[in-house]
């Protein structure tokens, strides 16, 4: 761990503070490509649904 050293001389083993970054609003780009992976995940999950359903009637 990096120690920062005070005005005495002093060493200070307290944690730096990482440099703060202003967060960007989403792009078009990254919207339309969330939206296509919640529709795939969805159609994934609802699929399996159905299978698990299918496969349990043929018991």
């Amino acid at each position: 761990m990096p120690y920062t050293v005070e005005d005495g001389g002093r060493l200070n083993n307290f944690a730096s503070e990482p440099r703060m970054r202003v967060a960007e609003p989403i792009s078009t780009d990254q919207r339309r490509n969330y939206v296509i992976i919640a529709v795939v995940t969805g159609v994934g999950v609802v699929g399996l649904i159905a299978l698990v359903g299918f496969l349990s009637n043929l018991a």
